[in-house]
């Protein structure tokens, strides 16, 4: 059986929807389509680039995820703080060492951009915040005047996955034409554009299948894969600044979507509980990774046992 699958972001805690994808495997159950935020959008990649759910697997339990936070000495230095690095850079980290890691593992499997994939095999969601618009990539780089299918497939992951204030943004640079009033003629302008983690407008966009699917005489079911986790409605400890703001984005990411599964798509969704790890915990205690994994082989197991079109 074939379904499109939606996975939603949840930065470490992505670890168990690794396990998710193995118990669908084991239930006879196939990819026709992926789509996903964040960490999300890393699962859907690797399963869009043919890494099955026992590759995942091995790939989470060799990969150190604390190697990912990256930067420049300098920026550990008591004078130049890791606080002046993002008033400068806008992140703690750079993002180049997670973009790299995908990047390897994209090129294992012969793919580099979108193009080397099926059309619409995967999207990716991610936030422009110069202009305050959600992106689907990568049909919505068209906006920047690139082709999507020359689009990185690593990059547009990237994009999804820059937790604000805690990577990198992504900087798309792009020209625009401008009348010049004066002589009536257009000039193209340089812009550019912050690209972040998805999660910022959509954090579980369960429904970027719904319209391609409606009128189909035999649709494809979309099935989403959720995080969720004991410490979801606990309140969050502010002790300054940075602490803050990754409560707001957490708060965001949890409440962005949750009417719309509570409303239309409850029946379809596999609820994964993350064990208390928090989105941006990267340096998990020893044996976490395991359970995580198993937390979602489990509750993808329940879920498609009783599943029905």
């Amino acid at each position: 059986m074939k379904i499109n699958a939606v996975f939603e972001g949840g930065g470490v805690k992505g670890i168990s929807l690794a396990g998710a994808v193995r118990a669908a495997e084991m239930q006879g159950i196939g990819f026709e389509r992926v789509a996903g935020t964040s960490s999300g959008a890393i699962i859907a990649a690797l399963i869009a680039a043919n890494y099955s759910g026992l590759d995942i697997k091995r790939i989470v339990e060799t990969t150190p995820f604390s190697s990912f936070l990256k930067r420049s000495f300098i920026f550990n230095m008591k004078v130049i703080s890791p606080a002046l690095r993002l008033l400068i850079k806008k992140g703690l980290y750079s993002g180049e060492a997670l973009e790299y890691w995908i990047s390897r593992l994209m090129e294992a499997k012969g793919i580099q951009t979108f193009g080397d994939l099926p059309d619409c095999k995967l999207r990716i969601v991610a936030s422009d915040i110069t202009n305050g618009r959600l992106l689907v990539l990568p049909e919505d780089i068209k906006i920047y005047g690139m082709d999507p299918k020359k689009l990185s497939v690593a990059r547009a992951v990237r994009m999804s996955a820059s937790i604000p204030y805690f990577f990198d943004p992504v900087v798309v640079r792009y020209s625009k034409l401008h009348s010049l009033t004066n002589k009536g003629k257009e000039k193209p302008q340089l812009h550019q554009a912050y690209i972040v983690d998805g999660g910022l407008l959509s954090n579980f966009p369960l429904w970027l299948f719904d319209q391609e699917q409606a009128g189909r005489t035999n649709p494809v079911p979309t099935v989403g894969f959720q995080m969720v986790g004991k410490n979801d409605n606990e309140p969050h400890e502010i002790r300054g600044p940075l602490s803050m703001l990754e409560a707001i984005f957490e708060t965001m990411m949890q409440a962005h979507d949750e009417r719309y599964i509570k409303k239309y798509a409850r029946e379809r969704t596999v609820k994964i509980p993350t064990l208390g790890v928090r989105t941006t915990q990267f340096h998990l205690p020893e044996g976490m990774a395991e359970k995580l994994f198993k937390s979602g082989f489990q509750a993808a197991n329940q879920f498609f046992e009783g599943f029905r079109q």
